[in-house]
């Protein structure tokens, strides 16, 4: 699959069939579950299914959505980062996770960041939302540091959310 949008040292790129494997390992890393919760991936299988019905699905539906970011150097997908249509949500929500070995390399400021230009770009964003656990220390960090403000806590089927706005 061809990158559509690079940083200096990553690839954004759309979800193939081919990173089952990825997507599942992803999904269920201690971090993604405890942060994000349980995708319902509990096999290569599910994974499969998942970037078909979830992933590749939003592409055609929304015309964006998560994207596969890969390192430009060698071809490795690291993590997930792009946008999402909520149905509690106003605006779109950017969105990321990356695998724990590639976590602290700022792939995550970096990616994100090259997200927020692509979507102002290529989707006319003007407003992005995101949203994160009450406890999740590392991903309100790099929301501030992207330029995101904290607006309110949500509760979006009981679950209380941190609610962050960035208006371009």
């Amino acid at each position: 699959m061809p990158s559509l949008f690079q940083t200096e040292r990553l690839d954004l790129r759309e979800f193939a069939a081919g990173d089952a494997e990825f997507i599942f390992e992803l999904l269920n890393t201690p971090k993604f579950r405890k942060y994000i919760g349980d995708r319902g991936v509990h096999s290569v299988d599910d994974a499969r299914a998942a970037i078909e019905d979830r992933y590749r699905k939003s592409y055609v539906d929304n015309g964006f959505g998560f994207y596969v970011v890969e390192l430009r150097e060698t071809g490795e997908a690291v993590g997930i980062c792009g946008f999402v249509k909520r149905d509690f949500l106003d605006d779109v929500d950017i969105g990321f996770a990356f695998l724990p070995e590639h976590e602290g390399k700022g792939y995550g400021y970096e990616s994100a960041a090259a997200a927020i230009g692509y979507g102002s770009e290529k989707f006319g964003f003007s407003r992005l939302l995101a949203i994160t656990s009450l406890d999740n220390d590392a991903s309100v960090g790099l929301l501030k540091k992207l330029g995101f403000s904290e607006k309110a806590i949500i509760e979006p089927q009981g679950e209380r959310l941190r609610l962050f706005s960035y208006t371009y």
